[in-house]
């Protein structure tokens, strides 16, 4: 196939709401040595986006051009020192700009195949949340077969990911949504135990279970003292993001006596060879989890790569459940 001189990408020129985004042609850029090039089969809308289109989250420096964090699609092109892929490969990558497109370059390292029994469109809701669920729970959280999971936001993107992850390697998963249809979607996907967080304490609930060893939590706020106070001994806590603020005042106290780690981290700005070891890891151990029929990307809706404004004002809203997907 003919490599594209042109592709069309979502850009925001000006900070503000889901009507900021343009779709602009811009000319292909030259690929790099280490890099793929893909033809999109779908693009995923994540919550950092909308941050991004708000002004909030700017792109690490080195970022290509233009929004969208993860795709799937065929290499029409590869670098010269990519030797693990092929022109017709079907695979979904991790990207930290340019993401929504009809054509992507992504670097090899955190390129993946796609499954065979996944349809080329529902990959591109794998790589954020994948990696994201992997670096946190798996990584920085150390879940253990048999732990204790407590994930906010449990019928998001990340949510319903870390739902299916936690459950195929052995853990007790709890999780908070905030509608009953949620919740139950939350409980088909694998949670133990789902809590309406509008009509049930969460804090009670984990802590009569006996306590949370990981939790994931992008919510902040209020959540971060309720998240000490329901961790288990020796309990790993993620922060993510803060949908209800970074600033909290909480009584450190427990933390201590429980002996209790609060962390948080980002992915995006992270280097190529991080995000390529986090690769080969989620390769190893995620992948065959696919194959066994154990994780899939909960898709909620589908929308024309021109119709990105749409994805967005879903997303803002909120009321959405899994992924949202952009097709060019």
């Amino acid at each position: 196939m003919r490599v594209p001189a042109t592709h069309k990408i979502a850009i925001v020129p000006e900070p503000g709401g889901p009507d900021a985004i343009r779709i602009v042609e811009r000319p292909l850029a030259a690929l790099g040595a280490d890099e793929v090039l893909i033809k999109t089969a779908a693009c995923g809308v994540n919550k950092p986006d909308t941050f991004e289109r708000m002004g909030f989250y700017p792109p690490p420096p080195g970022a290509p051009e233009g929004q969208g964090l993860e795709a799937s699609g065929t290499i029409v092109a590869v670098g010269t020192n990519v030797t693990n892929f092929a022109i017709d490969d079907r695979v979904c990558a991790l990207v930290s700009g340019g993401g929504y497109s009809d054509y992507v370059i992504a670097k090899a390292g955190s390129t993946l195949t796609v499954p065979d029994n996944m349809a080329l469109k529902t990959a591109a809701g794998l790589p954020e949340t994948v990696f994201t669920v992997w670096a946190n729970v798996f990584e920085a959280g150390a879940l253990k077969s048999g732990e204790t999971l407590l994930v906010h936001g449990g019928a998001g993107g990340i949510g319903t990911t870390a739902i299916q992850m936690a459950k195929a390697h052995g853990a007790h998963v709890l999780t908070t949504a905030g509608s009953n249809e949620k919740c139950a979607l939350c409980e088909r996907l694998g949670a133990d135990r789902a809590i309406n967080y509008r009509e049930e304490d969460f804090e009670t609930i984990v802590r009569d279970e006996g306590g949370a060893h990981v939790i994931l939590d992008m919510v902040g706020g209020p959540y971060i003292q309720k998240n000490i106070n329901c961790a288990a001994f020796g309990g790993r806590i993620i922060q993510i993001a803060f949908l209800q603020g970074s600033r909290s005042e909480i009584d450190l106290m427990r933390l201590m006596l429980k002996q209790i780690s609060l962390t948080g981290s980002t992915l995006r700005g992270r280097a190529d060879a991080e995000k390529a070891r986090m690769a080969s890891a989620i390769r190893t151990h995620v992948w065959p989890w696919i194959d066994q029929g154990k994780l899939t990307p909960e898709i909620h809706r589908t929308y024309a790569l021109d119709d990105v404004a749409s994805a967005h004002q879903l997303m803002d809203d909120g009321g959405h459940s899994g992924k949202i997907l952009l097709i060019p």
